[in-house]
């Protein structure tokens, strides 16, 4: 039954809505990721409600993490044992459970276990909704949609602080989470409509041990991670690093005899998969560094309120938003390869340049400056998350969306921490407890040099890779037979 409901003839018939289904799952997406960077905006005053510190509001936010460190792994086997369109349903439900409880959370201990439980719902939204496009979206359309899925990474940041603000002076903070519950309805009811249920073939049974031993070693890394950006918790980054090494050589050992296991390293030896997820990683260093270096240098280094910095680090966002329109008609030009190689390059040193910001430049100047850097990363990134997929059958797609989708928030979160320990290693050379410019210099510099190493790895795809997404190899030939 599950093999008959996998081959059902649902490409031909949902192609004409690719960006109705492609807006579905970037509205999901948007509520997670707004829901995310408002929350952070409300903590000292949720504090105050709770009778607890300010710093003790971070626990909302690690949870939160460590649930989507446990669950994204086992997303693609959810949805292939119970169907795509019905997971991400139930997890936008269960996001929508998890957000009434929040707000009707009378302790910080009882916040803490309904974030645990929107996390399960976050995991499940993230993976299962890019796979629901891949199986959805006619090759032809991919490039347009996949660029749509950038869009909640890129206004919830611009939406969140500002919303949180307002809410949190003119309302209550519970409606940062109330306002999820008419979005999360909505969507069910799109996806209910729009979205083919699609099952994929079972691959044997479920690796309960590597589940586990990989929700312990994540979980650890990305709570480590993001810890090392916190000041005086190096010593308890580093423990957690450690044990999430540990765990994750021991998972490694484990994936090596189980037939199917959680996440399944083998889809590596795809070439445009494994060295997408390669290059894709060093970038995203950069992608995760920069939100946290640029406003403190606007702050601590240039002296700006942090409303300043906020509007122009909005640049980053217009940039990329602007890429969206373009992506299909770049990639149709140039090919994969070439426009990775060439945005990658263009990105990455525009990033770079912001090591030789200083106050005295003129402002408008800086915010073209990080215009164009997003506007070319951004490419970098819908060329990333299309062509991983080029070569990954359709009985695989969901383990390779689990799979990817586990990696970018990790190497999203090793980003803050690669910045982080720059920055106050540049610090600590200098002798200095306050960072410097020449700090923030020193540390945009590392982690675009580490980004710019994956131009290394975009010279290893094929001259030809994704030629069925773009039409780019067809293009060519059709102007060879022209001139013939």
């Amino acid at each position: 039954m599950s093999d008959q409901i996998y081959q059902a003839p649902m490409v031909r018939r949902a192609a004409p809505n690719f960006r109705v289904i492609a807006m579905i799952v970037a509205s999901a997406m948007l509520m997670e990721n707004i829901d995310a960077t408002v929350l952070a905006t409300a903590l000292p005053t949720m504090a105050r409600d709770f009778g607890v510190g300010a710093p003790a509001m971070s626990i909302a936010l690690t949870s939160y993490l460590l649930s989507l460190a446990i669950f994204i792994p086992a997303s693609g086997r959810m949805a292939d044992s119970f169907g795509s369109r019905t997971v991400f349903r139930s997890a936008i439900a269960v996001f929508v459970v998890g957000s009434i409880l929040c707000a009707l959370a009378p302790t910080l201990s009882f916040l803490v276990l309904a974030r645990l439980l929107q996390g399960i719902g976050g995991a499940m939204m993230m993976p299962v909704g890019r796979l629901v496009l891949m199986r959805s979206v006619d090759r032809k359309d991919m490039v347009s949609a996949m660029s749509w899925l950038l869009v909640p990474a890129l206004i919830g940041p611009i939406v969140g602080p500002p919303l949180g603000g307002f809410i949190v002076t003119y309302l209550d903070w519970r409606w940062i989470f109330y306002i999820n519950v008419p979005i999360g309805i909505i969507g069910m009811i799109f996806v209910s409509i729009y979205i083919e249920e699609v099952k994929g073939k079972a691959s044997g049974p479920f690796d309960t041990i590597g589940f586990i031993l990989s929700g312990i070693s994540l979980g650890s890394l990305l709570f480590g991670f993001e810890m090392s950006s916190h000041e005086g918790e190096g010593a308890f980054s580093i423990f957690l690093i450690a044990i999430g090494l540990l765990f994750g050589i021991g998972y490694l050992r484990h994936a090596r005899k189980h037939p199917s296991p959680i996440m399944d390293f083998s889809l590596m030896k795809v070439p445009s998969f494994g060295t997408s997820v390669i290059a894709g990683s060093l970038t995203r260093i950069t992608q995760g560094a920069q939100p946290f270096l640029l406003p403190l240098l606007f702050q601590i280094g240039f002296g700006l309120s942090a409303a300043a910095a906020g509007q122009i680090i909005i640049a980053t966002a217009l940039g990329a938003l602007a890429m969206k329109p373009m992506a299909k008609f770049v990639f149709r030009r140039l090919g994969f390869r070439r426009s990775l190689i060439l945005n990658g390059i263009l990105g990455t040193i525009g990033y770079g340049l912001c090591a030789a910001f200083r106050p005295d430049w003129p402002m408008p100047l800086i915010f073209v400056v990080l215009v164009l850097s997003a506007f070319f990363l951004s490419f970098q990134f819908t060329a990333y998350n299309t062509i991983a997929y080029d070569e990954i059958s359709k009985e695989r797609m969901s383990s390779a969306t689990s799979f990817y989708t586990t990696f970018q928030q990790l190497m999203l979160s090793l980003g803050i921490c690669i910045g982080a320990l720059a920055l106050h290693g540049s610090m600590a050379l200098s002798g200095t407890e306050t960072p410097a410019l020449g700090d923030f210099s020193a540390a945009f510099i590392v982690v675009t040099i580490i980004s710019i190493t994956a131009t290394f790895w975009n010279l290893r795809f094929s001259p030809t890779a994704g030629e069925e997404i773009t039409g780019y190899k067809a293009k060519q030939r059709k102007g060879a037979v022209a001139e013939g």
